[in-house]
């Protein structure tokens, strides 16, 4: 089988799964997606990359990092149109990006979130700090990898930082503070109808952020049945047959932080030890495969 590995920049996720796919025979080939442009002709889509038609690929593998995701979304979504297959669909990488589109989407289906509210432009902050007890969290609504997401202790604090994100128009979530949770989530890797791997991520310091980005630790874990079935209840709201599921554990259950379309491979593969990069290969053959037959019998 022909794979394209597609992604802005390769590291260690691209070569792990580059080096899966050809220990099981197959041919890959990595393409920087910010290279690639797209010919647009009536029922005839193609994608270009340094001057080369891109048409031989059974499948590719979606790897768009945060910052350019709305190129990288249309360049896979052209692959689809060309009849490629791909395990992460263009919409799926487009829900998992907008933070308020991807919280609706888990409220509807039925999994526990965070109390969140979402705001841009209003005077009334003291109505929107009344819907919680502080500490509270407050994120840039494009924030990413632990970034732009400040812990407010008092309401003062958290009215200062309002204010700061209305002087520089943006939108941005306030959430609940779990405190049993403070500094520690939970990454469920789903592929499939499986978590294949799961880790518990601990922050080095006094930082309430767990995330790896910001100088988190992992350590496996096990998880309960009651969050394994969240995990794979958040992926499906989502349309992510590949990802990576942020929970935390409160007394409530489990709380979804987040899903990520373009998992990391590095920290949970050394955390916990399983060949994560093979599980996805190993996907991705049986549904190309299945995804080629249908086509055959529709033709």
């Amino acid at each position: 089988m022909k794979i394209g590995i597609i992604s802005r920049q390769p590291g260690y996720s691209v070569r792990r799964l580059r080096e899966e796919a050809r220990l099981r025979g197959h041919h890959v080939k990595t393409i920087k997606f910010a290279e690639c442009y797209v010919d647009i002709q009536q029922n005839h889509p193609e994608v270009r990359y340094r001057g080369e038609l891109l048409n031989e690929f059974d499948a590719i593998i979606p790897r768009i990092m945060p910052g350019m995701s709305n190129y990288g979304a249309a360049i896979i979504r052209q692959f689809e149109m060309m009849g490629v297959y791909t395990p992460v669909k263009s919409i799926a990488i487009s829900r998992s990006r907008d933070k308020l589109r991807s919280l609706q989407l888990l409220s509807k289906s039925g999994v526990g979130i965070p109390k969140t509210i979402f705001s841009r432009e209003t005077d009334q902050v003291d109505d929107l700090l009344a819907h919680f007890e502080v500490p509270v969290i407050i994120k840039l609504a494009t924030g990413t990898q632990g970034n732009g997401v400040v812990l407010a202790e008092t309401r003062k604090a958290a009215k200062s930082v309002i204010q700061a994100f209305y002087v520089n128009d943006t939108s941005f979530l306030i959430q609940e503070f779990v405190e049993e949770s403070a500094g520690t989530d939970i990454r469920a890797f789903v592929v499939g109808n499986k978590v294949v791997a799961s880790m518990q991520r601990q922050s080095l310091d006094d930082d309430f952020r767990s995330n790896i980005h910001q100088g988190g630790q992992g350590k496996v874990v096990k998880l309960t049945d009651e969050e394994r079935r969240t995990a794979l209840r958040a992926a499906k709201a989502m349309g992510l047959a590949i990802c990576g599921v942020d929970m935390m554990r409160s007394n409530r259950g489990p709380l979804v932080l987040e899903v990520n379309s373009s998992p990391g491979l590095e920290g949970i593969e050394a955390a916990t030890g399983r060949n994560v990069a093979g599980k996805i290969i190993e996907y991705i053959e049986i549904n190309a495969r299945r995804d080629q037959k249908k086509d055959k019998v529709g033709a």
